[in-house]
C-alpha cells in the first residue's frame, strides 16, 4: 500500500527508528533519522509506521510544490526541536546517580525542597542545548550585523561562564560549560 505523506511527517522505521520526512519524491521519501542520518524510503515500504502526520498533509498532486530553503530549514529545526529527536546523549557523573539536591531555606521552620539530581541535571542540559540553538540563530541571523552578533555572543559566553559551577555534575569533561577564559 502506498502511503501519501507530506514533509514534516514523523515516522518510525523498523531499522532506523524515528525520522522526519524532508522531501516527497514520486515513489519515495527522503527521511532524516535521529540515528541513521538521511535515507530514501519507498512509499510502498511496509517497514515504517506513521507516528505523527504533518498538519500540512497534502495529496500527491501538490507534493511537488516548491518550498524555499529557508522555510524548509526553519520547519525542520522547529520539528526536530519540538520532538527532541537529535539531542546529544549527556551522562550524569556516576557519583550523583540516585542522588537528591536539597534546597534548605535559612528559616528552619520552612520545609526544604528536594529534587532528584537526575531531573535537575536534565534541566541544566536542556538549558545548555537551548543556549547553543540561540547561539546558532544569532550567528546565522541575516539581519544582524557582525558587531551585533559579537556583542550578543559575548553575553552567551558569560552565561556559559556562570554555569561552570554545574560542571561537577557531568560525567565527561568534554561536555563541561566553558566561559570566556576557556577554563572551568
Amino acid at each position: 500500500m502506498i502511503k501519501e505523506l507530506s514533509i514534516g511527517t514523523r515516522i518510525d522505521h523498523d531499522k532506523y527508528g524515528e525520522g522526519l520526512i524532508s522531501k516527497v519524491n514520486v515513489v519515495s521519501y527522503d527521511v532524516f533519522f535521529a540515528m541513521g542520518g538521511k535515507r530514501e524510503i519507498l512509499k510502498s515500504s511496509d517497514e515504517f509506521n506513521v507516528l505523527n502526520e504533518s498538519e500540512n498533509n497534502t495529496n500527491s498532486s501538490s507534493s511537488s510544490a516548491s518550498i524555499d530553503l529557508d522555510a524548509f530549514e526553519k520547519m525542520i529545526c522547529y520539528t526536530l526541536d519540538k520532538y527532541a529527536m537529535l539531542q546529544e546523549s549527556v551522562d550524569l557523573g556516576e557519583r550523583w546517580n540516585g542522588g537528591t539536591m536539597i534546597l534548605q531555606p535559612a528559616n528552619k521552620e520552612l520545609k526544604p525542597k528536594e529534587i532528584p539530581i537526575e531531573i535537575f541535571f536534565h534541566k541544566i542540559v536542556m538549558l545548555r542545548d537551548r543556549l547553543r540553538v540561540l547561539e546558532q540563530n544569532i550567528n546565522s541571523h541575516p539581519k544582524l550585523i557582525d558587531e551585533d552578533k559579537v556583542n550578543l555572543q559575548q553575553y552567551i559566553t558569560r552565561i556559559y561562564g556562570s554555569l561552570t559551577t554545574f560542571n561537577v555534575l557531568f560525567k565527561d569533561k568534554d561536555q563541561y560549560f566553558v566561559g570566556a577564559s576557556g577554563g572551568n
